[in-house]
Protein backbone atom coordinates (compact mmCIF):
# COMPACT_ATOMS: atom_id res chain seq x y z
CA UNK A 1 0.00 0.00 0.00
CA UNK A 2 1.42 3.31 -0.74
CA UNK A 3 1.81 6.38 1.75
CA UNK A 4 -1.36 8.21 0.41
CA UNK A 5 -3.53 5.08 -0.54
CA UNK A 6 -7.23 5.91 1.08
CA UNK A 7 -6.58 8.88 2.78
CA UNK A 8 -9.60 10.81 2.87
CA UNK A 9 -9.38 14.59 1.34
CA UNK A 10 -9.35 16.95 4.32
CA UNK A 11 -6.91 19.12 2.99
CA UNK A 12 -4.47 18.83 5.82
CA UNK A 13 -1.28 20.80 5.68
CA UNK A 14 1.87 19.24 5.57
CA UNK A 15 2.63 19.71 9.34
CA UNK A 16 -0.91 18.77 10.22
CA UNK A 17 -1.01 15.62 8.33
CA UNK A 18 2.83 14.55 9.97
CA UNK A 19 1.15 15.54 13.26
CA UNK A 20 -1.97 12.99 12.49
CA UNK A 21 0.81 10.33 11.67
CA UNK A 22 2.92 10.39 14.68
CA UNK A 23 -0.13 10.90 16.93
CA UNK A 24 -1.91 7.57 15.16
CA UNK A 25 1.54 5.58 15.51
CA UNK A 26 1.93 6.39 18.97
CA UNK A 27 -1.84 6.31 20.23
CA UNK A 28 -3.24 3.35 22.26
CA UNK A 29 -6.38 2.79 19.47
CA UNK A 30 -9.53 0.48 20.41
CA UNK A 31 -12.04 -0.28 17.52
CA UNK A 32 -15.02 -1.58 20.27
CA UNK A 33 -17.32 -3.13 17.77
CA UNK A 34 -14.23 -4.10 15.37
CA UNK A 35 -15.59 -6.53 12.26
CA UNK A 36 -11.85 -6.56 11.04
CA UNK A 37 -9.25 -6.39 10.01
CA UNK A 38 -10.32 -7.66 6.88
CA UNK A 39 -13.31 -6.36 4.46
CA UNK A 40 -14.83 -7.16 0.74
CA UNK A 41 -12.37 -4.99 -0.28
CA UNK A 42 -9.32 -6.72 1.26
CA UNK A 43 -10.34 -10.06 0.59
CA UNK A 44 -9.08 -10.98 -3.01
CA UNK A 45 -11.16 -11.89 -5.64
CA UNK A 46 -9.81 -15.21 -6.37
CA UNK A 47 -10.69 -16.29 -2.70
CA UNK A 48 -14.34 -14.96 -2.68
CA UNK A 49 -14.84 -17.25 -5.75
CA UNK A 50 -13.57 -19.91 -3.85
CA UNK A 51 -15.72 -19.17 -1.08
CA UNK A 52 -18.69 -18.88 -2.74
CA UNK A 53 -17.89 -22.48 -4.39
CA UNK A 54 -17.94 -23.90 -1.26
CA UNK A 55 -20.57 -22.52 0.20
CA UNK A 56 -23.40 -23.34 -2.77
CA UNK A 57 -23.97 -27.10 -1.58
CA UNK A 58 -25.35 -25.02 1.55
CA UNK A 59 -28.00 -22.52 -0.13
CA UNK A 60 -30.80 -24.23 0.62
CA UNK A 61 -29.98 -23.45 4.23
CA UNK A 62 -30.28 -19.71 4.60
CA UNK A 63 -29.00 -19.39 7.62
CA UNK A 64 -25.82 -21.84 7.61
CA UNK A 65 -25.67 -20.15 3.85
CA UNK A 66 -25.41 -16.56 4.96
CA UNK A 67 -22.95 -17.71 8.27
CA UNK A 68 -20.41 -19.72 6.32
CA UNK A 69 -18.24 -17.35 4.41
CA UNK A 70 -17.02 -15.19 7.48
CA UNK A 71 -16.58 -18.54 9.06
CA UNK A 72 -14.22 -19.71 6.05
CA UNK A 73 -12.66 -16.74 6.07
CA UNK A 74 -11.55 -16.46 9.85
CA UNK A 75 -10.51 -20.50 9.61
CA UNK A 76 -8.51 -19.81 6.39
CA UNK A 77 -6.46 -17.10 8.49
CA UNK A 78 -6.11 -19.30 11.38
CA UNK A 79 -3.84 -21.02 8.76
CA UNK A 80 -2.00 -18.62 7.29
CA UNK A 81 -4.15 -18.44 4.04
CA UNK A 82 -4.85 -15.43 4.02
CA UNK A 83 -1.92 -12.91 5.07
CA UNK A 84 -4.37 -9.83 4.24
CA UNK A 85 -5.70 -10.73 8.12
CA UNK A 86 -2.52 -9.62 9.89
CA UNK A 87 -1.43 -6.82 7.44
CA UNK A 88 -4.52 -5.12 7.52
CA UNK A 89 -4.72 -5.22 10.83
CA UNK A 90 -1.28 -3.75 11.16
CA UNK A 91 -1.92 -1.07 8.56
CA UNK A 92 -4.79 0.52 10.48
CA UNK A 93 -3.09 1.01 13.65
CA UNK A 94 -5.74 -0.57 15.70
CA UNK A 95 -4.23 -1.61 19.06
CA UNK A 96 -7.33 -3.56 19.96
CA UNK A 97 -10.00 -4.54 18.74
CA UNK A 98 -12.87 -7.49 20.19
CA UNK A 99 -13.14 -10.80 18.76
CA UNK A 100 -16.97 -11.48 18.79
CA UNK A 101 -18.73 -14.71 20.66
CA UNK A 102 -21.77 -15.98 19.49
CA UNK A 103 -24.62 -16.59 21.75
CA UNK A 104 -27.32 -17.18 19.96
CA UNK A 105 -27.54 -20.39 21.29
CA UNK A 106 -25.67 -23.01 23.43
CA UNK A 107 -23.98 -24.63 20.56
CA UNK A 108 -23.18 -21.41 19.16
CA UNK A 109 -21.15 -20.66 22.39
CA UNK A 110 -19.35 -23.72 22.23
CA UNK A 111 -17.98 -23.19 18.97
CA UNK A 112 -17.38 -19.56 18.44
CA UNK A 113 -15.92 -19.94 21.82
CA UNK A 114 -13.35 -22.91 19.73
CA UNK A 115 -13.13 -20.56 16.73
CA UNK A 116 -11.64 -17.51 18.60
CA UNK A 117 -9.65 -19.33 20.59
CA UNK A 118 -7.98 -20.44 17.51
CA UNK A 119 -7.33 -17.18 16.04
CA UNK A 120 -5.12 -16.70 19.27
CA UNK A 121 -3.63 -19.88 19.59
CA UNK A 122 -2.81 -19.82 15.72
CA UNK A 123 -1.43 -15.82 15.74
CA UNK A 124 1.63 -15.04 17.77
CA UNK A 125 1.02 -11.67 17.19
CA UNK A 126 -2.48 -11.64 18.51
CA UNK A 127 -3.44 -11.53 22.60
CA UNK A 128 -6.19 -12.10 24.06
CA UNK A 129 -7.06 -8.93 26.49
CA UNK A 130 -8.66 -9.50 29.51
CA UNK A 131 -7.45 -6.43 31.51
CA UNK A 132 -6.34 -2.54 30.54
CA UNK A 133 -2.54 -3.42 31.64
CA UNK A 134 -2.48 -6.51 28.56
CA UNK A 135 -3.48 -3.89 26.08
CA UNK A 136 -0.98 -1.37 27.07
CA UNK A 137 1.51 -4.36 26.45
CA UNK A 138 0.72 -5.14 23.36
CA UNK A 139 1.10 -1.99 22.40
CA UNK A 140 4.88 -1.44 23.68
CA UNK A 141 5.21 -5.10 22.27
CA UNK A 142 4.02 -4.58 18.77
CA UNK A 143 1.45 -7.15 19.62
CA UNK A 144 -2.41 -6.65 18.56
CA UNK A 145 -5.42 -7.25 21.47
CA UNK A 146 -8.44 -8.65 21.31
CA UNK A 147 -11.12 -8.25 23.82
CA UNK A 148 -13.77 -11.03 23.61
CA UNK A 149 -16.97 -9.45 23.35
CA UNK A 150 -20.73 -11.27 22.60
CA UNK A 151 -24.05 -9.09 21.15
CA UNK A 152 -26.62 -11.40 22.53
CA UNK A 153 -27.79 -13.43 25.37
CA UNK A 154 -30.11 -15.46 23.85
CA UNK A 155 -28.05 -18.45 24.26
CA UNK A 156 -27.86 -18.04 28.14
CA UNK A 157 -31.71 -18.38 28.67
CA UNK A 158 -31.25 -17.64 32.56
CA UNK A 159 -27.83 -19.62 33.57
CA UNK A 160 -25.88 -16.99 35.35
CA UNK A 161 -23.20 -20.07 35.79
CA UNK A 162 -22.93 -20.22 31.74
CA UNK A 163 -22.76 -16.35 31.63
CA UNK A 164 -19.37 -17.18 34.79
CA UNK A 165 -17.87 -19.81 32.27
CA UNK A 166 -17.99 -17.21 29.52
CA UNK A 167 -16.32 -14.34 31.42
CA UNK A 168 -13.49 -17.38 32.46
CA UNK A 169 -13.04 -18.03 29.08
CA UNK A 170 -12.14 -14.49 28.66
CA UNK A 171 -15.50 -12.29 27.77
CA UNK A 172 -15.47 -8.45 29.15
CA UNK A 173 -18.03 -7.36 27.17
CA UNK A 174 -21.75 -8.34 26.91
CA UNK A 175 -25.02 -6.38 25.34
CA UNK A 176 -28.02 -6.94 27.05
CA UNK A 177 -29.85 -7.54 24.04
CA UNK A 178 -29.89 -7.54 19.89
CA UNK A 179 -32.72 -5.49 18.81
CA UNK A 180 -35.51 -7.48 20.12
CA UNK A 181 -36.90 -9.20 23.35
CA UNK A 182 -35.22 -11.23 25.61
CA UNK A 183 -35.53 -12.68 29.01
CA UNK A 184 -33.87 -9.48 29.95
CA UNK A 185 -34.90 -6.55 28.17
CA UNK A 186 -36.34 -4.94 25.30
CA UNK A 187 -34.43 -4.13 22.35
CA UNK A 188 -34.53 -1.01 20.00
CA UNK A 189 -36.79 -2.34 17.29
CA UNK A 190 -39.07 -3.51 20.31
CA UNK A 191 -42.19 -1.01 19.76
CA UNK A 192 -43.17 -2.03 23.63
CA UNK A 193 -39.74 0.05 24.97
CA UNK A 194 -40.53 -2.25 27.82
CA UNK A 195 -36.91 -2.05 29.75
CA UNK A 196 -35.17 -4.37 31.79
CA UNK A 197 -36.72 -6.96 33.65
CA UNK A 198 -37.02 -9.07 37.24
CA UNK A 199 -34.32 -10.73 35.38
CA UNK A 200 -32.22 -8.70 34.05
CA UNK A 201 -31.62 -6.70 37.34
CA UNK A 202 -30.27 -9.96 38.56
CA UNK A 203 -28.22 -10.21 35.42
CA UNK A 204 -26.96 -7.00 35.53
CA UNK A 205 -25.85 -7.24 39.15
CA UNK A 206 -23.85 -10.54 38.20
CA UNK A 207 -22.49 -8.59 35.72
CA UNK A 208 -21.35 -6.26 37.50
CA UNK A 209 -20.16 -8.68 40.32
CA UNK A 210 -17.70 -10.67 37.19
CA UNK A 211 -16.38 -7.53 35.96
CA UNK A 212 -18.27 -7.71 32.61
CA UNK A 213 -19.15 -4.29 31.12
CA UNK A 214 -23.00 -3.47 29.93
CA UNK A 215 -23.07 -2.84 26.45
CA UNK A 216 -26.44 -1.05 25.35
CA UNK A 217 -26.17 -0.30 21.92
CA UNK A 218 -28.95 -2.53 20.37
CA UNK A 219 -30.89 -1.89 23.44
CA UNK A 220 -34.37 -0.15 23.46
CA UNK A 221 -34.41 3.64 25.21
CA UNK A 222 -35.81 2.33 28.51
CA UNK A 223 -33.32 -0.29 28.74
CA UNK A 224 -30.59 2.13 27.86
CA UNK A 225 -32.05 3.94 30.82
CA UNK A 226 -32.85 1.09 33.38
CA UNK A 227 -29.26 -0.01 32.82
CA UNK A 228 -27.62 3.22 33.79
CA UNK A 229 -29.95 3.23 36.77
CA UNK A 230 -28.97 -0.68 37.89
CA UNK A 231 -25.76 -0.92 36.82
CA UNK A 232 -22.90 0.15 40.34
CA UNK A 233 -20.38 0.02 37.21
CA UNK A 234 -20.20 2.16 33.93
CA UNK A 235 -22.37 1.55 31.30
CA UNK A 236 -21.37 1.63 27.68
CA UNK A 237 -22.93 1.43 23.79
CA UNK A 238 -20.28 0.36 21.99
CA UNK A 239 -21.64 1.42 18.63
CA UNK A 240 -24.30 3.35 17.82
CA UNK A 241 -25.46 6.89 16.39
CA UNK A 242 -27.13 10.03 17.26
CA UNK A 243 -31.20 10.52 16.76
CA UNK A 244 -30.55 14.21 16.66
CA UNK A 245 -28.89 14.08 13.46
CA UNK A 246 -29.83 10.88 11.92
CA UNK A 247 -33.18 9.13 13.55
CA UNK A 248 -32.96 5.52 13.10
CA UNK A 249 -34.00 2.89 15.14
CA UNK A 250 -30.25 2.23 15.86
CA UNK A 251 -29.23 5.63 17.19
CA UNK A 252 -30.11 7.04 20.59
CA UNK A 253 -31.15 9.83 22.33
CA UNK A 254 -29.79 13.12 24.43
CA UNK A 255 -31.90 11.40 27.34
CA UNK A 256 -29.58 8.48 27.14
CA UNK A 257 -26.11 9.63 26.00
CA UNK A 258 -26.38 11.73 29.24
CA UNK A 259 -26.96 8.37 31.15
CA UNK A 260 -24.86 6.55 29.91
CA UNK A 261 -21.81 9.46 30.62
CA UNK A 262 -23.19 9.69 33.97
CA UNK A 263 -22.66 6.22 35.08
CA UNK A 264 -18.48 6.77 33.45
CA UNK A 265 -19.36 5.22 30.29
CA UNK A 266 -17.98 5.51 26.73
CA UNK A 267 -20.09 6.28 23.89
CA UNK A 268 -18.63 4.41 20.61
CA UNK A 269 -19.48 5.87 17.02
CA UNK A 270 -20.13 3.24 14.23
CA UNK A 271 -19.54 4.03 10.63
CA UNK A 272 -22.62 2.08 8.97
CA UNK A 273 -23.54 4.28 5.86
CA UNK A 274 -27.95 3.36 6.52
CA UNK A 275 -27.47 4.66 10.14
CA UNK A 276 -25.92 7.48 10.42
CA UNK A 277 -26.48 9.22 6.92
CA UNK A 278 -29.79 9.72 4.68
CA UNK A 279 -28.03 8.33 1.21
CA UNK A 280 -25.95 5.00 2.25
CA UNK A 281 -24.07 5.23 -1.27
CA UNK A 282 -22.65 8.86 -0.14
CA UNK A 283 -22.23 8.29 3.68
CA UNK A 284 -18.42 9.83 4.11
CA UNK A 285 -16.36 9.37 7.13
CA UNK A 286 -17.41 13.40 7.71
CA UNK A 287 -20.50 12.06 8.61
CA UNK A 288 -19.21 9.93 11.42
CA UNK A 289 -17.52 12.45 12.53
CA UNK A 290 -20.42 14.88 13.10
CA UNK A 291 -21.65 12.37 15.31
CA UNK A 292 -18.51 12.54 17.09
CA UNK A 293 -18.63 16.11 16.98
CA UNK A 294 -22.31 15.89 18.60
CA UNK A 295 -21.44 13.95 21.04
CA UNK A 296 -18.49 15.99 22.19
CA UNK A 297 -20.11 18.79 22.81
CA UNK A 298 -23.28 17.03 24.69
CA UNK A 299 -21.57 15.13 27.39
CA UNK A 300 -17.85 16.01 26.56
CA UNK A 301 -14.61 14.61 25.26
CA UNK A 302 -14.16 11.81 28.20
CA UNK A 303 -17.19 9.57 27.26
CA UNK A 304 -16.72 9.65 22.88
CA UNK A 305 -14.86 7.04 21.38
CA UNK A 306 -15.24 4.20 17.99
CA UNK A 307 -16.91 1.26 17.44
CA UNK A 308 -17.57 1.41 13.85
CA UNK A 309 -18.70 -1.91 13.38
CA UNK A 310 -18.41 -1.79 9.39
CA UNK A 311 -16.87 -3.18 6.98
CA UNK A 312 -17.42 -6.59 7.76
CA UNK A 313 -14.54 -9.35 7.47
CA UNK A 314 -16.81 -11.43 5.04
CA UNK A 315 -17.20 -10.90 0.93
CA UNK A 316 -19.60 -8.89 -1.12
CA UNK A 317 -21.89 -11.53 -2.47
CA UNK A 318 -22.34 -12.85 1.38
CA UNK A 319 -23.39 -9.33 2.45
CA UNK A 320 -25.81 -8.91 -0.45
CA UNK A 321 -27.54 -12.43 0.37
CA UNK A 322 -27.41 -11.24 4.29
CA UNK A 323 -29.58 -8.01 3.74
CA UNK A 324 -31.78 -9.91 1.35
CA UNK A 325 -32.97 -12.87 3.10
CA UNK A 326 -31.27 -12.66 6.80
CA UNK A 327 -31.55 -8.94 8.00
CA UNK A 328 -35.39 -8.82 7.74
CA UNK A 329 -35.79 -11.59 10.54
CA UNK A 330 -33.37 -10.17 13.34
CA UNK A 331 -35.02 -6.78 13.47
CA UNK A 332 -33.81 -4.82 10.21
CA UNK A 333 -37.00 -3.17 8.12
CA UNK A 334 -36.71 -4.61 4.46
CA UNK A 335 -33.93 -3.35 2.59
CA UNK A 336 -32.38 -1.65 5.70
CA UNK A 337 -28.34 -2.42 5.23
CA UNK A 338 -26.21 -4.20 6.21
CA UNK A 339 -25.31 -4.63 2.57
CA UNK A 340 -21.89 -3.62 0.68
CA UNK A 341 -21.83 0.12 1.27
CA UNK A 342 -19.46 1.66 2.92
CA UNK A 343 -18.40 4.41 4.16
CA UNK A 344 -16.10 6.97 2.28
CA UNK A 345 -12.92 6.95 3.69
CA UNK A 346 -13.34 3.76 5.91
CA UNK A 347 -13.69 1.14 2.95
CA UNK A 348 -10.71 -0.81 4.43
CA UNK A 349 -9.65 -1.07 7.82
CA UNK A 350 -6.12 -0.38 6.76
CA UNK A 351 -7.46 3.24 6.25
CA UNK A 352 -8.76 3.75 9.71
CA UNK A 353 -5.93 6.65 10.14
CA UNK A 354 -8.30 8.87 8.48
CA UNK A 355 -9.77 8.74 11.72
CA UNK A 356 -7.25 10.79 13.38
CA UNK A 357 -6.90 13.10 10.17
CA UNK A 358 -9.99 14.33 10.84
CA UNK A 359 -10.60 15.12 14.28
CA UNK A 360 -6.72 16.99 13.76
CA UNK A 361 -8.79 18.57 10.87
CA UNK A 362 -11.60 19.62 13.29
CA UNK A 363 -9.20 21.41 15.68
CA UNK A 364 -9.06 18.90 18.35
CA UNK A 365 -6.03 18.82 20.69
CA UNK A 366 -3.67 16.07 20.97
CA UNK A 367 -4.66 14.83 24.34
CA UNK A 368 -8.55 14.68 22.87
CA UNK A 369 -7.57 12.82 19.65
CA UNK A 370 -6.20 10.03 21.97
CA UNK A 371 -9.19 10.15 23.62
CA UNK A 372 -11.63 9.02 21.08
CA UNK A 373 -9.10 7.19 19.39
CA UNK A 374 -8.87 4.79 22.50
CA UNK A 375 -8.33 5.90 25.71
CA UNK A 376 -11.56 6.43 26.92
CA UNK A 377 -12.05 2.41 25.57
CA UNK A 378 -8.89 1.76 27.70
CA UNK A 379 -10.10 3.59 31.00
CA UNK A 380 -13.51 2.27 31.06
CA UNK A 381 -12.13 -1.27 30.03
CA UNK A 382 -10.06 -1.13 33.50
CA UNK A 383 -12.45 0.55 35.28
CA UNK A 384 -14.86 -2.56 34.90
CA UNK A 385 -12.52 -5.02 33.95
CA UNK A 386 -9.47 -4.28 35.61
Amino acid sequence: MNATEGLYPFNLTPEQEERARELHESSIIIDFLFQGPLSPKAIPDAVSEDIREACEPYREDPWTYSAMPSKIIHDMAARGEISEFKDEWYRSGITAGNRQLDVSSVDKILISMGDIQRQFDANDWLVKAVTAEQIRAAKASGLKAGIVTAQETDGLGKNLELLEAMYNFGLRVLQLTYNNQNYIASGCAEEANGGVSKFGMRFISKMNELGILVDTSHCGKQTTLDACRLSTAPVIASHTGVENIYPHMRCKSDEEFKAIAATGGVIGVFAMPWFVHGDPNDTTIEHVLDHMDYLVRLVGVDHVGIGTDWPMSDVAWSLVYFKEHIAPRIGFAKGDGPSTETVKGLEKYSYFINFTRGLVARGYSDEDVRKMMGENWLCVFEAVCG
